[in-house]
Formats: structure tokens, C-alpha cells, sequence
């Protein structure tokens, strides 16, 4: 580095380094910008030579209002700072996934199935139907757990009637029974005219085992082999137990469309 004499310091005539006056300092430019030599004066007592990049530099504009954040590429601004482009909106980042998700034609992603519905796709295409028995799916194949079994009996006192039944299958399932209702309104001991089913493998006797084709099977049996001795409907129980005959007659004129007792049933033939 180069000294400099200054003529009107005592010491005059030995080398010394500049110095800066405490009232004559000012701020130097930026770095990598050449600046000139500060006036100094003689009346002024010299202080410790200052080094002019060591002094602080003024922040301007944005860079005195920004805070860094510890994750790269990504900086917090203060309340009244205008950054250049839009912010993003880290809120809306999952729900922009599920934009992406959807396909070319609009609709949305298939919902991921619960194992319920896992369960219940897998028994449906295991079905085993016996020839009396159709399902069908009133809501669409996208609603597995809501379906319609149609039986018509081909043999027994129900022989050539039509009774649909629907199923809703819970999604605890097969943890849980579906719940099965009969849609059509039948004189039976085991129906009642709400259209309950009692149905020994839909309450107490439900296992996970058991499947759909279980209890399809067993209404099957319901229609064929009516049972007395557990009833819903305990009138009709009455009457197949004690005149079979009269309850046969009772079963024909109710799915004529016809009365029994005060009650009148749907065609169901």
C-alpha cells in the first residue's frame, strides 16, 4: 500500500498512513467502485487510519425489508413489499394436486376404494347365483355398496312370484352385515310388512367369513322353507303353522294383488 505525506502535520517529513477526519468521514461507494481520497485537515487531530471497505454499507429499497429463510430459493417479505411476480400460495398446493389428477376428459381421479369396497368388488365377481336370483345395480357400477337382488322362487307356496330385495353394505363390511330390506310388500312369516328380513346370518349369526352369496342363498331358503317358529309377521306364522292349506291360499291371493285380512299386497306375479 502506498503512504502519503501530508505537509501540514507536525510529523511532516515521516512516513505515515492518511487519515481520515472524524467530521470529514463520509461514506465511501459501493465495492469494486474506485473512490477518491477524503479531505483531510490539519486543524483536526488524526485518527486511526481507517480502512473505507471496512465501513458499513447502506441498504436500499428491498433488501433492507428482507428476511432470509433457512429453506433454499425461498425468501419472506415484510407487509409492505411489492415482490416481483405473484406469491405463491403454499395453501392451495393440495388442492392443486387434485386438479392434476383429473384426466384428459374433465372428470375427476377414480376415488381410492375402502377395504370394504375391496372386499365387496371381490365377492360380487365370486358370486355363485343360483338360477332364481339376478343382481342388478340401480346407482351405476361406481356404487358397489348399494345393490338389488331379484328372486323369483321356482318351486314352494312363493312359486312364480317376484321379490326384490336391497342391500346396503356398510363400510365396516364384511366386519358388519349388510343391511337388507325386501322392497316388495309379501304376506310371509319371516317379512314383515315394513319389508325387515329375519334372517339369522344378518344379525347374531354374522361372521366375516360369510358373503354376499351366503345370504343370497338364504333367502332363497326363506321363499321355500318359511319358517314358523321365528317370526316377524306372527299372523302368517300363525296360520302356516296351524292351516297350511289356508296359508297357501293366503300366499296366492296376496300376490294376485288381492286382501288378506285388512292388508292389501302388490302384484307381484
Amino acid at each position: 500500500m502506498l503512504e502519503r505525506k501530508l505537509p501540514n502535520d507536525p510529523g511532516f517529513g515521516r512516513l505515515h498512513r492518511p487519515t481520515v477526519p472524524r467530521r470529514a468521514r463520509v461514506a465511501f461507494g459501493r465495492p469494486g467502485v474506485e473512490s477518491g481520497w477524503p479531505v483531510c485537515s490539519a486543524a483536526t487531530p488524526s485518527p486511526p487510519y481507517t480502512n473505507p471497505r471496512a465501513l458499513p454499507l447502506p441498504l436500499h429499497g428491498e433488501r433492507r425489508r428482507r428476511r432470509r429463510c433457512r429453506t433454499p430459493g425461498v425468501h419472506v417479505f415484510a407487509a409492505d413489499d411489492n415482490p416481483p411476480g405473484k406469491m405463491i400460495n403454499l395453501f392451495k398446493i393440495k388442492g392443486q394436486k387434485k386438479d392434476e389428477a383429473a384426466d384428459t376428459n374433465g372428470r375427476p381421479a377414480a376415488k381410492k376404494q375402502s377395504p370394504g369396497e375391496l372386499r365387496l368388488h371381490k365377492d360380487i365377481a365370486e358370486l355363485n347365483l343360483p338360477k332364481t336370483t339376478k343382481i342388478t345395480f340401480p346407482n351405476g357400477k361406481n356404487d358397489l355398496m348399494n345393490f338389488e337382488a331379484t328372486i323369483k322362487p321356482d318351486e314352494g307356496y312363493y312359486m312364480g312370484g317376484k321379490f326384490v330385495f336391497t342391500f346396503q353394505v356398510p363400510p365396516a363390511y364384511p366386519h358388519e352385515a349388510p343391511k337388507v330390506k325386501c322392497k316388495t310388500k309379501v304376506y310371509h312369516p319371516n317379512i314383515d310388512l315394513e319389508g325387515n328380513v329375519c334372517l339369522n346370518i344378518l344379525r347374531e349369526d354374522w361372521k366375516p367369513v360369510l358373503n354376499i352369496n351366503t345370504i343370497v342363498y338364504g333367502l332363497n331358503l326363506l321363499f321355500s322353507q318359511p319358517n314358523d317358529e321365528d317370526p316377524l309377521n306372527h299372523d302368517a306364522a300363525a296360520v302356516l303353522r296351524n292351516d297350511p292349506k289356508n296359508f297357501e291360499r293366503n300366499v296366492r291371493r296376496a300376490m294376485a294383488g288381492g286382501y288378506v285380512g285388512e292388508t292389501q299386497f302388490p302384484r307381484c306375479l
